[in-house]
């Protein structure tokens, strides 16, 4: 079984040996760097499948590595890790690239399988929306050809306007998808009428899933939504 490649960017070297170990019995080849000027050429030279990035790092910040790392290599997943618990923080992450954000402390198995969500996901072997099987969301289950939203016994009938946006959603889980490419997809027309609508309909997917604390669909100011299902 041929090893998955990590770049591990950390500079805490007693927590880097723990997770690094970890990651390596667990079939992942691992590189760890701990110096923010160092990362670039770390990824030139090890061509990593993922990158797992701290935000405060010496001499360079995550987020700037972040904008450099998705000019450099579009497709590469990005999960942040880090102490830093702001809201404004995990926003800037998503805006500047990141697919993913877990906060210090961590368990290693929520570590684990969020890289195995976001490989899956870059290599197009996401679940797919089997409209007659429906897909899992966290606590949900979703039909989007009936329409339906159910959870514990109970269903929730869609719009289809609200079905295709959340299908949308969906299919993109743990990636930012931009706005325009929202209202192209669901409405056909990028128009201000368009684009006013988007927001209420956000707002009731949020109202309808609110259930499940673990799902999000976060707003990244002027780039578009960024949808996480635990």
């Amino acid at each position: 079984m041929e090893k998955v490649k990590l770049l591990y960017v950390e500079d805490e070297p007693f927590l880097g040996k723990i997770v690094r170990e970890s990651l390596e019995s667990r079939a992942f080849e691992v590189c760890m760097v701990g110096d923010g000027a160092e990362v670039i050429t770390a990824l030139e030279r090890f061509q990593p499948d993922i990158c797992v990035l701290d935000v405060m790092l010496p001499n360079r910040d995550g987020f700037s590595l972040a904008e450099e790392i998705r000019r450099k290599k579009p497709a590469l997943p990005i999960v942040f890790v880090t102490a830093k618990n702001q809201t404004e923080d995990v926003l800037r992450g998503f805006a500047t690239g990141g697919n993913d954000y877990l906060r210090k402390p961590f368990s290693m198995e929520e570590l684990i399988a969020r890289l195995h969500n976001l490989l899956a996901l870059s290599k197009g072997k996401t679940q797919q929306l089997d409209p007659n099987e429906g897909v899992q969301i966290g606590k949900y289950s979703f039909y989007p050809l009936k329409y339906e939203l159910r959870r514990d016994g109970s269903t929730r009938k869609l719009s289809a306007r609200e079905t295709d946006l959340l299908k949308t959603l969906v299919e993109n889980r743990n990636f930012t998808v931009a706005r325009k490419d929202i209202l192209l997809k669901v409405w056909g027309d990028d128009n201000f009428f368009n684009s006013r609508n988007l927001d209420v309909y956000i707002t009731k997917l949020r109202d309808y899933l609110r259930e499940d604390p673990a799902i999000e669909i976060i707003t990244i100011k002027g780039v578009g939504y960024h949808f996480v299902a635990g």
